[in-house]
């Protein structure tokens, strides 16, 4: 059995997508955001105090990108991955890793808007430039998207990936913070790709302690 260690609008959400889209049997641990994670038991699983992590084969991991490229390469049946020799091989881990990039200028809006709680503490200037940041990343997408070939739905010439699912997760994370306005193809692949089953399963159920308590945080003013 597959367990996922989750916590709702974390990282670990694009596994939890994936694993979904993957049909495969899976049982998944909440957790909660908090110092819980920073317990002896949990730090075996993942040292950093960070999700996800996942428990397969009497093994465990952690680093999201990881644990997606470990899944497709397990099931490669049903296409998310690009394995080598693949002609997508190159670009698959490009895209796959920038759901990073991505990611790491939502954390420190994440700490501004939500962790800090003194707002003589908050810091206007790391938030403009933090969304800038994301609005860079924006363009990015916006571009590949934009490149004229032949069916380009996706991140990927080759139809749809988990590049699609951890990119598209991050942007999930990002759109509270900055807005995709201007960007209509990213939006349109945005809309595309979370109206999937996959993406839908792994949203928040109503009842869960979310991180993310307002759909759009604007840059706070001191």
């Amino acid at each position: 059995m597959i367990t996922l260690h989750h916590c709702v609008q974390s990282r670990s959400m694009r596994v939890l997508w994936l694993l979904n889209e993957l049909e495969v049997d899976f049982r998944v641990v909440p957790h909660a955001f908090d110092k819980s994670l920073r317990s002896p038991e949990y730090l075996s699983l993942s040292p950093a105090g960070r999700v996800p992590a996942l428990e397969i084969e009497g093994e465990r991991m952690f680093e999201s990108a990881a644990i997606m490229e470990f899944l497709c390469e397990k099931f490669p049946d049903i296409g998310y991955g690009r394995l080598p020799g693949d002609m997508d091989r190159m670009a698959w881990l490009v895209w796959l890793h920038f759901a990073e990039t991505i990611s790491q200028h939502c954390a420190p809006l994440t700490q501004q808007h939500i962790v800090i709680r003194d707002d003589a503490d908050r810091s206007p200037l790391v938030m403009r430039l933090e969304e800038a940041r994301l609005l860079k990343c924006y363009d990015a997408i916006e571009a590949r998207l934009s490149t004229p070939v032949e069916n380009r739905d996706y991140l990927l010439t080759s139809g749809f990936s988990a590049c699609d699912i951890a990119v598209g997760q991050a942007v999930y994370i990002a759109r509270h913070f900055a807005r995709t306005d201007g960007h209509p193809e990213l939006e349109k692949w945005y809309e595309r790709i979370t109206d999937r089953d996959g993406f839908r399963a792994s949203l928040p159920d109503p009842e869960s302690a979310l991180i993310y308590t307002q759909d759009f945080y604007p840059p706070w003013d001191s």
